[in-house]
């Protein structure tokens, strides 16, 4: 879980531009440290648009844009977006996350209600 603490921003203008997002990268290295499912409290999963645009802008390589998502394509792993409240949780363990998507068809993406367990609670 990547605390951003973007999340506190939910519902305002400022929202999208908050986070510091993933690259790809440190996506990769995620997975080579064999995390298969992650997840982060801001917009996406990637670095703001604001920073990829910026990029692109002045590089023109069009491998920085949604870099991060596009790890999927070559690794299997599962990134969760638009998380709330891991400032709530123990850190950096101390519970355990479950994931219960919704049933969707003909897309690439879905909802998830995702939950943070507790261990000292069991």
């Amino acid at each position: 879980m990547i605390q951003t603490d973007a999340d506190k921003l939910w519902g305002k203008p400022e929202y999208f531009d908050a986070g510091c997002g993933m690259t790809r990268e440190s996506t990769l290295w995620l997975i080579e440290q064999g995390i298969r499912v992650m997840g982060i409290d801001a917009w996406g999963w990637d670095r703001p648009f604001w920073a990829i645009k910026e990029e692109f802008a002045k590089t023109s390589d069009k491998s920085v844009i949604w870099g991060a998502h596009f790890v999927g394509r070559d690794k299997e792993y599962c990134h969760i977006e638009k998380l709330a409240n891991l400032d709530k949780l123990p850190k950096p363990f101390g519970f355990k996350v479950a994931c219960f998507p919704v049933k969707l068809t003909g897309g690439s993406a879905g909802w998830a209600r995702v939950v943070a367990i507790l261990e000292d609670r069991l």
